[in-house]
């Protein structure tokens, strides 16, 4: 087999790219690499933190594109698990700014892990293997 995959970055549906866009800059540290149009309300972003990269798209815009999530509800059944180092701090600068929906713990398999729910409902947990 010839096929491999490369990598894997999320397109979120969201009301409002502009709002998303100033809460992953302002909240979580994440700079802005491109929109769709260059200024104004956008109805597409991609922003990266580190090697995070996530897509954020305006809910008309995303169900014009793909007519199947039409009607869907934003948020999602679903979280985006995020390993990185400096979890202690990220949870100290985040624990009064942030959307708090699991407390900083270990876990049994030893991961120092806490996530927190985004200004669209998106749950992000963040977690770093202990040495």
């Amino acid at each position: 087999m010839n096929t491999q995959l490369k990598s894997l970055t999320p397109n979120l549906m969201v009301k409002d790219v502009n709002r998303t866009i100033a809460y992953y800059q302002d909240v979580l540290g994440f700079t802005l690499n491109l929109t769709v149009p260059d200024d104004g309300q956008f109805t597409w972003a991609s922003m990266r933190c580190g090697a995070v990269e996530l897509m954020f798209q305006a809910t008309a815009s995303l169900a014009e594109e793909i007519p199947v999530l039409r009607g869907q509800a934003i948020g999602g059944s679903l979280s985006f698990y995020i390993q990185m180092t400096g979890v202690e701090e990220l949870y100290a600068r985040l624990r009064d700014s942030a959307v708090l929906v699991q407390d900083l713990h270990t876990t049994f398999y030893g991961a120092r892990e806490f996530a927190i729910q985004d200004c669209n409902g998106y749950v992000l947990a963040f977690a770093e293997m202990a040495e």
